[in-house]
């Protein structure tokens, strides 16, 4: 008896119809394409030198500052912006960010006076009080 020799499987349905998918899908990959180089340019035009853009007058304005506050920074009336930077220069020649936390300060006699009597405070924490001492 001779074998009659195995045909090979027949192959899905499923291919055939996956190519025309691929295809439609195309078109819509190809017209997005075109849209974010449009978008593209947008922001290269949005990224300006900064030298264009004017600070806000509220944060220059020379703030006059409490007798507490005065201690610490001095007693010159300075913009807002400045007074901050003060306070983290003293913060920082004290040393008095929290070892384990970097986020909060530990306030020495005269920062506890602005921190209303707290002994460790957060950053944000720290701006809400001074600005109390700002006027």
């Amino acid at each position: 008896m001779a074998t009659a020799p195995k045909k090979p499987a027949a192959k899905p349905a499923a291919k055939p119809a996956a190519k025309p998918a691929a295809k439609a899908a195309a078109p819509k990959a190809a017209a997005a394409k075109p849209a974010a180089k449009a978008a593209a340019p947008k922001k290269a035009a949005a990224a300006k030198p900064a030298a264009a853009r004017k600070p806000n007058a509220a944060f220059m304005k020379p703030m006059t500052i409490s007798p507490v506050l005065a201690a610490v920074i001095g007693s010159a009336a300075i913009p807002r912006t400045e007074v901050t930077k003060k306070v983290w220069e003293y913060i920082k020649k004290h040393k008095l960010q929290d070892e384990a936390n970097k986020r909060n300060i530990n306030a020495d006699d005269k920062l506890k006076a602005v921190f209303d009597g707290k002994k460790q405070v957060s950053m944000f924490e720290m701006t809400k009080l001074i600005s109390g001492h700002l006027s």
